[in-house]
């Protein structure tokens, strides 16, 4: 892929392990995109308020507090951000973007660089607007998951 065909991006990855924040840093800025990271959710919210970003991209569980708080904070502020939630958990806890608020969930397997990159590319190009999963209508999560 030529670097000259994708947007110049801003993405924000975040995630409590360093060495994965590293290598999927070095995938995104190599395909093109401007990268910040943050070690923690409240080192990324701070980032958030201080500078725009097109796509989000956070793991699930991290110290202090975890990738749905994240996820809902920046949802209470109304910007177009989209948001990939990325973590080895995802099938296990049955989540959805539904329940999570994410426009995207992608598991951490070996399969996940082009889905990351698909997700990335599609949200750069188009955003999506999520309400918080406290503002959803009760009941609406696991209807939604039986629908699937």
């Amino acid at each position: 892929m030529k670097k000259d065909s994708v947007p110049a991006s801003r993405i924000l990855l975040v995630d409590d392990n360093a060495r994965g924040l590293t290598a999927r840093k070095m995938i995104l800025a190599d395909n093109g995109y401007e990268v910040e990271t943050a070690l923690s959710g409240e080192e990324a919210w701070e980032r958030f308020q201080e500078h725009s970003f097109d796509v989000v991209v956070t793991d699930l569980r991290m110290g202090g507090f975890d990738g749905v708080e994240l996820i809902r904070r920046i949802r209470a502020t109304d910007t177009p951000t989209g948001i990939i939630l990325l973590s080895g958990f995802i099938d296990c806890l049955g989540m959805t973007t539904e329940s999570s608020g994410a426009d995207e969930l992608i598991n951490k397997s070996n399969k996940e660089v082009p889905e990351l990159l698909r997700a990335v590319r599609k949200l750069a190009a188009r955003p999506r607007r999520r309400k918080p999963s406290s503002q959803r209508r009760a009941g609406g999560d696991s209807q939604a998951a039986n629908a699937r």
